[in-house]
């Protein structure tokens, strides 16, 4: 996607990330000289001398290289792995973000917590981390396995129905970084995307401060109109906006449905022509997924509703 740092593990932009390469790098370069090796000592077995066979085919030599060798040096990439491993797990920071997301066809649901666990806000598809501290992601499914993984930022791990599984991540280096559902999960799994905004503290503290109040009142005659639309469509049922009466929970928050990068699952860029396209075609674009086409609505009514949406930043 146009904007994003791409979604790749071999480009850490947090300390798990480059943990998890830095192991990946070990154990590749390791077992590749090993490899190398034992395809020597072969090649010299069959082709080599006689007394060059004879030392190779000696006791001593098959328990020290059949043995001892992989003994002793599986044992230290084993702890070695397992040293990293509790690195990444156990950042020994208190969280500055409490984050919960919930995997469903096929999107993503992300509730940003209090410290006791309590919603704050909502959104959807996109999640906003400081650099430089520590995220707590509570990982939750409804509906079926998905896996939750942001390759540049750490890790993959999966979303099981009826468990909470946990996630640290400490993001370092500002940018945006594409995620990805990875594990199939149903028709649509291919477009279950999401994207990671990394911001310095500043600019994130002004995010969640914008996020934490109520959405916007429409400011022309359009964006009225495009509210208005919004409640006479039943489109209230699905989706909540804070601040007005409409609590539905079947599909995302749209609070600030406006100020988000991407639609439909980091499918589409976020704009007004994406967003009435979205509205009126949903199951052209995505088919199988829990939106409804609205292809009955007339330019100007699309127009409106679009309207409306885009002006909730």
């Amino acid at each position: 996607m146009p904007g994003t740092n791409g979604q790749s593990a071999l480009h850490p932009a947090g300390s798990d990330a480059q943990w998890i390469m830095d192991l990946t790098w070990v154990m590749t370069i390791g077992a590749t000289i090993i490899f190398i090796i034992v395809m020597l000592l072969v090649w010299m077995a069959v082709r080599g001398p006689a007394a060059l066979r004879g030392i190779i085919a000696s006791r001593a030599m098959i328990m020290a290289g059949g043995v001892a060798f992989p003994v002793v040096v599986l044992t230290a990439l084993l702890a070695w792995g397992l040293a990293i491993a509790r690195d990444i797990r156990v950042s020994g920071q208190e969280p500055a973000v409490r984050i919960e997301v919930s995997g469903e066809q096929w999107w993503w649901r992300v509730t940003y917590l209090d410290g006791a666990q309590r919603p704050l806000f909502a959104t959807g598809n996109e999640i906003h981390l400081p650099a430089g501290s520590v995220a707590a992601f509570s990982l939750v499914s409804p509906d079926v396995i998905h896996s939750f993984w942001i390759p540049s930022l750490g890790g993959k791990l999966d979303m099981i129905p009826g468990r909470t599984n946990s996630l640290i991540i400490r993001p370092e280096r500002p940018g945006v970084y594409r995620g990805q559902c990875a594990e199939f999960c149903g028709a649509q799994h291919a477009l279950m995307s999401l994207i990671a905004v990394v911001e310095t503290p500043e600019d994130y503290a002004a995010w969640f401060e914008n996020q934490m109040q109520p959405a916007r009142e429409p400011q022309t005659a359009e964006q009225q109109l495009g509210m208005q639309l919004f409640g006479e469509n039943g489109c209230g049922a699905c989706h909540a906006i804070r601040g007005t009466e409409w609590n539905g929970m079947a599909g995302p928050d749209l609070t600030h449905v406006g100020s988000r990068k991407t639609l439909g699952a980091a499918t589409f860029p976020n704009n007004r022509g994406t967003l009435a396209g979205w509205i009126s075609s949903a199951q052209h674009l995505k088919p199988g997924n829990k939106m409804p086409s609205f292809d009955r609505l007339t330019g100007v009514e699309l127009r409106a509703l679009a309207a409306y949406l885009e002006a909730l930043k």
